[in-house]
């Protein structure tokens, strides 16, 4: 008669065996040298110490060391071979100089990137970019004002691709530490920079991963655990929650992004923002990277906590409003509000509108009302479900939707092209968010209109608003057959 349970008590040995010669053969092969990949600009672009060296040497000791005592969910990942790409040069890509411009070619990017941006059809920086990418390359820190579709999120993303291709880990790395993070008040903001991310670095052999809200924990997990990632771009909630199930690690965070920091500010989030800049390495050893469209005494002092020695750029400070929007405010009541909108959406000039409201339960009811008119119409705010808001965000983009009624909040993260009207169905209460809204429109050299309701309920916010601008907004009477 078999005795089983020796037999499996021997197989289980053997098998018990076989996996520990696997995984020292595994930790062996891992370890051997890789050759980073070259670039046809020669050496990076860094010119003098950069006060993240300290870092890097750091953390090339420590990538050898394991999980340093913090459990055993740091799984390792050796480096990820990159695909063969077809042949391309930079003589592809050729754009002439032009005085008082500056040229992605002058910055001295690596090939893989700047592929990357030829494919996106862009030639010469933005002015915030021009000011503060020379510095940013460079590894400085930096404080960055401008205003909203001027480039931003570009300029901080191409500064993390490069630094990561002009320095890479060599030797085996772990999942769930990236190298850099971005972090951002609001979800669609958040998909809307990785989105830019993944085009942006579509050749560089870079894993972007983004950390919402609302959307499937163990999913997100998958996608953070299935290979080593570059690039995390998350909400502050979120982050937190992967940081407190020991999912994610931020001690080997290299470049450390902050946008919207005056949202985030309003929002309450900074608690939130401050433990997660604690569990990086220290600013002397990290880069830090603060942006907004609009910056208050409180951030300017928190950028002091959290920058080192930062490069501080403003762009056209006096100007708060974009030139490129054409800005009306019109006199109604209460009662005509909605006549007027409902007239004007039906305008052949209105092809892609965004109207805004105060609160959840006004965007709500306007969406409805919408609706019941035959207006094709979708809707963003805070109670409606992530993938919901995904899904409407997309149909507004591809032309499926022709209103987006959407609250300040869900409204941050919206970056479309194209959009011709901005409505600001109340005013806002805070002025600096009329800033944000209208800058919905006008992007990208576009020009567009903001249209803005003022009524008896409201018309008190003007003044506060003017002071922001630095100009007095004209009110005029909505024309005739808006009102028929």
């Amino acid at each position: 008669m078999v005795d089983y349970r020796a037999f499996y008590a021997v197989t289980g040995y053997q098998s018990l065996i076989k996996n520990i010669v696997g995984r020292m053969a595994g930790k062996a092969s891992g370890s051997q040298e890789q050759n980073p990949a070259t670039s046809g600009h020669g050496q990076p672009p860094r010119s003098e110490p950069s006060h993240k060296a300290a870092a890097e040497s750091k953390q090339g000791e420590d990538s050898k060391s394991g999980a340093r005592g913090k459990g055993n969910k740091r799984r390792r990942r050796g480096a990820k071979p990159q695909e063969a790409e077809q042949a391309w040069s930079l003589d592809q890509f050729q754009v002439e100089p032009k005085e008082g411009e500056t040229r992605f070619h002058d910055l001295g990017l690596r090939d893989e990137l700047m592929r990357g941006i030829a494919d996106l059809g862009f030639k010469y920086c933005s002015p915030i970019q021009a000011a503060i990418l020379p510095h940013t390359l460079q590894g400085h820190d930096a404080i960055g004002k401008a205003q909203t579709g001027t480039g931003k999120t570009a300029a901080f993303l191409i500064t993390m691709f490069n630094d990561m291709l002009c320095n890479p880990i060599e030797g085996e790395r772990f999942v769930g530490e990236p190298r850099a993070l971005v972090i951002a008040p609001t979800r669609e903001l958040v998909m809307q920079i990785a989105a830019d991310a993944e085009e942006l670095a579509r050749f560089c052999g870079l894993k972007v991963v983004t950390l919402i809200g609302g959307m499937d924990y163990q999913k997100q997990l998958n996608r953070l655990g299935n290979d080593v990632v570059d690039l995390v771009v998350a909400t502050p909630g979120r982050l937190l929650d992967f940081m407190g199930r020991r999912d994610l690690y931020l001690d080997h965070i290299e470049i450390l992004v902050l946008d919207e920091g005056d949202r985030m500010l309003d929002m309450g989030f900074i608690p939130q923002v401050k433990r997660i800049v604690r569990a990086t390495p220290r600013k002397e050893d990290r880069q830090t990277l603060l942006f907004s469209a609009t910056f208050t005494q409180d951030i300017i002092n928190l950028s002091q906590q959290w920058t080192y020695e930062p490069v501080k750029v403003e762009i056209e400070p006096e100007s708060v409003a974009t030139d490129s929007v054409d800005q009306k405010i019109y006199l109604v009541s209460s009662q005509q509000r909605y006549r007027v909108l409902n007239n004007l959406l039906r305008g052949e000039d209105c092809t892609s509108v965004i109207v805004f409201a105060n609160r959840r339960d006004q965007v709500r009811r306007l969406h409805e009302r919408l609706r019941k008119s035959g207006v094709a119409a979708g809707i963003l705010s805070g109670e409606i479900p992530q993938a919901k808001r995904t899904r409407t965000l997309e149909q507004f983009k591809q032309g499926d939707i022709k209103v987006l009624v959407a609250t300040d909040v869900a409204g941050r993260g919206i970056h479309v092209d194209g959009v011709s009207h901005v409505v600001n169905y109340n005013l806002p209460e805070d002025p600096e968010d009329y800033v944000h809204r209208i800058g919905r429109t006008g992007r990208a050299g576009a020009t567009g209109t903001s249209i803005s309701f003022a009524s008896e309920d409201d018309a008190f916010l003007l003044p506060d608003l003017e002071t922001l601008l630095g100009n007095k907004l004209e009110c005029t009477h909505p024309p005739k057959e808006l009102l028929a």
